[in-house]
């Protein structure tokens, strides 16, 4: 299977980044996770993202704040598929983190989810591995079966308290 590769900017990301370990966990990807920075370390995200497709990834998903160049630094160097996870910050909210991630130039996409939204990057790296894989697709399925049990039995609770 391929691993997933995670990149935060800053080690301040962690809190945020840790739901995707989790979701990843759940699935049973493996994946791999550094801090490389787009300002401060380009060399080193940009040798990553070089090196990731022989070393055995298959999607990479990068978490940023502020200026949140750290996605599209990534996908300037890689034809894997990168996902952007928009980090809250004091100033703007995460709003400009949200900006920078989705507003790249033609030629060179990355996919976004959320402000702060980890977890739902990492099931979109899920099912990005999915389509070359069957068992984690019938794992994904299952996952999402069991979410909707959860809300049909939560309804019919609510359903039982109103009608009595």
């Amino acid at each position: 299977m391929k691993k997933v590769g995670i990149l935060m900017g800053s080690a301040s990301d962690l809190p945020v980044v840790e739901k995707a370990f989790a979701a990843l966990r759940e699935f049973d990807v493996p994946f791999e996770a550094h801090v490389f920075s787009a300002h401060r370390t380009p060399v080193e995200a940009r040798d990553f993202a070089l090196s990731a497709r022989e070393r055995g990834f298959g999607v990479l998903v990068c978490a940023a704040g502020m200026a949140a160049h750290l996605a599209g630094a990534v996908a300037a160097n890689s034809t894997l598929p990168v996902i952007g996870i928009p980090c809250k910050s004091t100033v703007l909210e995460g709003m400009d983190a949200l900006l920078s991630t989705v507003m790249m130039p033609p030629g060179v996409p990355v996919a976004s989810v959320g402000i702060d939204a980890a977890r739902n990057a990492a099931l979109l790296a899920v099912e990005i591995l999915a389509v070359s894989d069957d068992a984690l697709a019938a794992r994904l399925d299952a996952s999402r079966a069991q979410a909707a049990r959860k809300v049909l039995d939560a309804d019919a609770k609510l359903q039982a308290e109103l009608n009595g």
